[in-house]
């Protein structure tokens, strides 16, 4: 549901990965384009008039999700997820275990269908917040679908989801328009000033040319988180303003090489086959297990690559099977004993 620039993009990287692809919008002409852009296969005005679908998601703005959502689950949809960058409300607002909400932490400063790209998610994050009621199967196929398309998969709750992308993106993004208003009104008294606008001003800048009308809706659904971040951001630059006013090269250098290096520490993404390890953890047939493990993860900073739940014919019994980077495995099978799993490890060869 939904068939602008995510929409579009999930669309066409399902399509690239085999799918028929049904695409659903409230703009005739935007359908029209979709088919056209060929990111879905056929159009319909309506969930209902989908059908019965292995996987319905919802790309609408976060004001809309809710309603959205609850809508598509009138519908026969195996599956339900969203592509929302704020969950907690949507989260609390819905309880049915076929619904697995998600944030695909990508972007473009394209805008509609115009700017989807099947690509688009290749390498980044997505972000999938399951709440009590969400099935393990669910999840679990949410999961291989975020895999097919390129995407990490990260589980977390929702109300920390938020938090967190109040700091990595929400904040950042007015920071960057911010900027750039800063830059422009300087700019009306030296015309000169954009042209020095080198890489790093560019760089810092560019995600302020992403599309408006999305953000006033995410601000007032994700209020609380953001305002927290913005009140720590202006708190540690007043410290900066400190440092510079009064030229203590020490303290300001040393902040300085702090920031360095947690930039080169960020985590980058693809590994070999060759440097995965299965990780194998017995598990009782019931809901919740698959998120709990996948959660752990999370919190351990393990990636997992890929995810599967095996049910056991003989009884409430199942295995969850997740691969991870070799390195990284033995860390993920302490968290899981302490939690009192019983894991084995398997190097991929």
């Amino acid at each position: 549901m939904g068939v602008g620039l995510i929409g579009g993009s999930i669309g066409g990287a399902l399509r690239r990965c085999g799918w028929e692809v049904i695409g659903v919008d409230l703009d005739p002409a935007r359908t029209r384009r979709a088919r056209e852009r060929g990111v879905v296969d056929t159009v319909v005005a309506t969930p209902a008039d989908a059908g019965s679908v292995d996987l319905a998601v919802v790309a609408t703005p976060v004001g809309h999700l809710v309603d959205t959502v609850r809508a598509v689950l009138d519908t026969p949809a195996a599956v339900v997820t969203d592509a929302g960058s704020v969950k907690a409300p949507v989260a609390r607002a819905i309880a049915d275990p076929r619904f697995v909400p998600g944030h695909p932490m990508a972007g473009s400063e394209q805008e509609g269908v115009d700017g989807a790209d099947p690509d688009l998610f290749d390498g980044a994050t997505w972000v999938l917040t399951p709440t009590e009621t969400t099935d393990d199967d669910a999840l679990a196929r949410v999961q291989s679908v975020v895999s097919a398309v390129g995407a990490q998969a990260v589980v977390t709750p929702p109300e920390r989801h938020d938090a967190l992308v109040a700091l990595v993106s929400h904040v950042p993004h007015l920071v960057a328009a911010t900027l750039m208003q800063l830059a422009d009104r300087r700019a009306a008294e030296h015309r000169v000033l954009l042209r020095l606008a080198a890489g790093g001003f560019r760089d810092m800048t560019r995600i302020a040319a992403g599309h408006p009308a999305i953000w006033p809706d995410i601000c007032a659904e994700n209020r609380d988180a953001i305002v927290a971040v913005l009140d720590e951001l202006t708190g540690e630059l007043d410290r900066v303003r400190g440092l510079v006013a009064d030229s203590d090269r020490e303290a300001l250098l040393a902040r300085l090489e702090s920031a360095r290096r947690a930039r080169r520490n960020l985590p980058t993404t693809a590994l070999r086959p060759d440097a995965l390890t299965e990780v194998r953890v017995p598990v009782r047939d019931r809901k919740g297990e698959l998120a709990a493990i996948a959660s752990l993860a999370a919190d351990l900073d393990v990636n997992i690559y890929d995810l599967e739940i095996a049910h056991s014919a003989e009884g409430p019994r199942g295995v969850v099977i997740v691969l991870v980077d070799t390195a990284l495995a033995e860390r993920l099978h302490g968290g899981l004993l302490a939690l009192g799993y019983r894991p084995s490890l398997r190097p991929l060869t």
